[in-house]
């Protein structure tokens, strides 16, 4: 038997570290494991459920699956069900691809009433991930905040912003569908620290909202640059292509459609104010950017009376169990990607949440690269040995052909036009299996 490596995370980080080995290594086998029974990480739980051609990426991801040398289980949770010191005794590598899924504090009062929300809940919610299911946030308020101005902060103001009837035809959620179809929502605040030179967001996601049905967007023209300002080289086209889109909703009255989205840039949140255990009002603080590009608070505060606050301010990894970790930096110690011999790490576990999918590509490969210095152990019993294991510990595994099933189930339960009507726990999808 060749290399056996084993993979604890089936995003992106960990299916571009199983193809890179298979391509590198031809005789390996590697096991890629995750605690959900389905597979690909945030492309299913992550991204936009109304951008679907952003999920595509998945078909390549499955062509990795269904190769002869590797293998996806599901439903293993690690440490329940195997520990890490047990998968390195069973296999030559094991691979830490486990991203980023907490969320990050605003380290401000106020940020444990109800109704304030990091965004990982928030988009687990509406994107169907079973750890959320519960969550049910309350969207019976005039007026929604989302703290950020990335482009997560965007899909969520984009997808509150939306009417049913455009929620019903993605793949989001039934009842988050339901919930926003519902929602009395006419006013929704998107915050941003800097101005908009610097905002995270890209032009696709920026230009959608001006698409909206029912939804107008508005900028104040005062804090846009003028044109005789110069922009960065780098990322100079996307400056531009924002900068443009944000003046054509500077224009906007407010009046020309049912629901306002308001881009509101160099204000920070100090405090969220509460009435009764849940959130009454937020309070921002106006900023300004000095010479070196540094937030600078101002002293002068506001205050915006809402009942919903979504924080999109980032997310960081979660530590293990006799795994170095870097607490500054919320992810594991690495060196290109290696923690020490035969231990290694790709994705946001590696580098922190930053980029898009394909940024964990080079991750891949890294690992791949160590692990061809890697002698296979005779005396490892690798995937044989997990399968042991978990049996003995009566673990039901989800395999690939399993999560097709999964799949095609959901797709037949379709409705709107939707791709598909995800299940939303996990007893439902190991249910449909019979």
């Amino acid at each position: 038997m060749g290399l056996t490596v084993a993979i604890i995370g089936s995003g992106p980080g960990g299916f571009y570290t199983a193809a890179a080995l298979v391509k590198d290594i031809p005789d390996c086998r590697v096991d890629v494991i995750d605690r959900l029974p389905t597979p690909f990480g945030l492309i299913r739980a992550g991204v936009a459920p109304d951008h679907q051609s952003s999920k595509k990426i998945a078909k390549i991801f499955e062509r990795t699956a269904q190769s002869p040398q590797v293998r996806f289980l599901g439903n293993v949770e690690v440490p329940r069900d195997v520990t890490i010191a047990e998968l390195r005794g069973l296999y030559d590598a094991v691979v830490l691809a486990t991203g980023a899924p907490r969320d990050r504090r605003m380290g401000i009062p106020g940020e444990d009433l109800a109704g304030v929300y990091g965004s990982s809940e928030f988009v687990g919610w509406y994107n169907a991930h079973p750890d959320f299911r519960e969550l049910s946030p309350s969207l019976e308020t005039g007026t929604a905040v989302v703290i950020g101005a990335g482009n997560v902060a965007l899909d969520v103001a984009r997808l509150l912003a939306k009417t049913g009837e455009e929620v019903r035809a993605t793949d989001m959620a039934h009842y988050a569908a339901d919930a926003i179809d519902t929602s009395p929502v006419k006013d929704i605040y998107v915050f941003a620290r800097r101005g908009p030179l610097q905002a995270a967001f890209t032009h696709k996601e920026v230009k959608e909202f001006g698409e909206l049905e029912n939804a107008v967007t508005l900028v104040d023209p005062a804090v846009l640059p003028d044109e005789t300002v110069a922009l960065e080289d780098k990322g100079r086209g996307s400056q531009e292509k924002n900068i443009g889109y944000l003046r054509e909703y500077a224009l906007h009255t407010g009046d020309e459609k049912g629901v306002r989205i308001h881009l509101e840039f160099y204000a920070m949140p100090v405090e969220v104010l509460g009435a009764d255990g849940k959130v009454a009002a937020i309070r921002m603080e106006r900023t300004r950017l000095d010479d070196d590009g540094r937030v600078v608070p101002t002293g002068e505060t506001f205050e915006v009376p809402c009942n919903i606050v979504v924080a999109c301010i980032g997310t960081q990894s979660t530590p293990l169990d006799n795994v170095a970790y870097d607490d500054r930096n919320q992810r594991f110690q690495n060196e290109n990607g290696k923690i020490d011999d035969g231990l290694y790490v790709a994705g946001w576990a590696k580098r922190g949440p930053s980029g898009t999918i394909a940024t964990n590509f080079p991750d891949g490969s890294q690992v791949a690269e160590h692990a061809k210095a890697l002698t296979p152990d005779a005396f490892k019993q690798g995937p044989a040995g997990l399968d042991q294991l978990l049996s003995d510990r009566k673990v039901r595994v989800v395999t690939f052909e399993d999560w097709k099933r999964i799949e095609a189930a959901e797709e037949a339960g379709a409705t709107h036009g939707a791709p598909r009507r995800k299940f939303t726990t996990i007893p439902e999808m190991i249910g449909s299996l019979g």
